[in-house]
């Protein structure tokens, strides 16, 4: 039998699809960990996937992976499409693919496939790295080609003998390093917020907590004086975070198929650390740096969502990112309280609000005021100019 790789997830469709291609095919599960997977997941969903009559099943730990080539740079841009959300699960799905080609190779494969249905985003994501990788690896989608009802997939499922619940959850949660998407009937309106108790992370603390976030070149290196990799610091942050109930909100944006979705997430550690992250680059750098990295990374983020992580033009705005990032040293001051936080100020040896040089609005330590009085006057010639040959408008 020829292999075939599947993107497993344990959940009805990608169990379908595993126990409809074991009849075809020598499959081998994969699920890829960008950080909501714990001991216990991984041992369960493994159990399940020998039931669903694959040959092999393999946990991919891309954590570490996900920070150093999505998640990194995500925090350089202070990335939050349409001003809201940090791009938690499409930024998860890249990686996830590019794993899944990679060790789809690794054993020779022939197909690989995956549960996405026709309606969503996934599908675009998937495909297109699969396609871009491994253009001689052919994809299968059954539940997207069969038009399959989730009641048909377990019908299906019974008479091949698996007859674990399949019973739908009130609310589909997706979990990772950068945070947890929440689907629900709400979300399905234009109107609706969701209840308390939708989100996974319920308020465990009151009063305000304090915390040292410090960053190096752009990275948080340590929270509360703890120094840990990247991706460790994230994990605490969230963990101390969501005790309070923070990063809680409603995205609504444009699909890549062309319709409007919304969608619940909880992303405490994604939207403290870029908030901080971006109070430090207003005293680190310049301006026009300032301005150059928006808009850059309003694109660098759509590409990202849109599935385009492959196109060159990405690693170049990742290196000018990089590169924007080496004056970005210091500690950021937060004060947590229950469903909000806030920022308090900053310490950092590259700070440009250098007293030295004045204080604003109150003293100028650099210029005289016939300067000042110059300056003023040449900044306005163009507008002055304009004004005084167009008086009639």
């Amino acid at each position: 039998m020829k292999k075939l790789v599947i993107a497993y997830s344990g959940g009805l469709d990608t169990s379908y699809c595993a126990v409809s291609l074991s009849k075809k095919y020598e499959v081998h599960a994969v699920s890829v960990n960008t950080g909501g997977f714990t001991k216990e997941d991984v041992d369960k969903i493994e159990k399940n996937a020998y039931k669903m009559g694959v040959s092999t099943y393999k946990n991919i730990d891309a954590v570490a992976t996900f920070y150093k080539k999505v998640v990194k740079y995500l925090i350089f841009g202070n990335v939050l499409k349409n001003n809201t959300y940090p791009l938690s699960v499409s930024a998860e799905r890249i990686i996830q693919a590019i794993e899944i080609v990679d060790y789809a190779k690794s054993i020779g494969a022939e197909y690989i496939a995956h549960g996405s249905t026709g309606a969503g985003n996934d599908q675009v994501r998937f495909d297109m790295i699969f396609q871009t990788l491994a253009p001689n690896i052919e994809i299968i989608t059954p539940i997207r080609d069969e038009k399959l009802t989730r009641q048909e997939e377990i019908e299906y499922l019974k008479q091949n003998g698996i007859n674990l619940s399949w019973e739908k959850a009130q609310y589909s949660i997706n979990k990772g390093l950068w945070g947890t998407s929440v689907g629900g009937a709400e979300t399905l309106t234009s109107s609706n917020p969701l209840p308390e108790s939708a989100y996974p992370s319920q308020i465990e603390k009151e009063g305000i907590q304090k915390m040292v976030l410090t960053f190096n070149s752009g990275e948080l290196v340590a929270v509360n004086g703890k120094l840990d990799a990247s991706e460790k610091c994230i994990q605490m942050l969230n963990s101390i975070a969501s005790k309070y109930g923070i990063g809680r909100d409603i995205h609504v944006g444009d699909t890549i198929i062309g319709i409007k979705g919304r969608v619940g997430f909880e992303a405490p550690a994604a939207l403290i650390t870029i908030k901080a992250h971006h109070l430090l680059e207003k005293h680190t750098l310049t301006k026009w740096q300032l301005q150059h990295k928006e808009y850059l990374a309003s694109f660098y983020g759509m590409h990202l969502h849109e599935g385009q992580y492959l196109d060159p033009v990405m690693r170049d705005i990742e290196a000018f990112l990089q590169n924007s990032q080496s004056k970005v040293t210091g500690s950021v001051f937060v004060t947590l309280r229950p469903y909000h936080f806030s920022l308090d100020g900053i310490t950092s040896s590259n700070d440009l609000m250098n007293a030295k040089f004045g204080s604003y609005g109150e003293e100028n330590k650099g210029w005289t005021a016939e300067e000042a009085k110059g300056f003023i006057k040449i900044l306005g010639n163009q507008n002055k100019i304009y004004q005084q040959v167009n008086k009639t408008e």
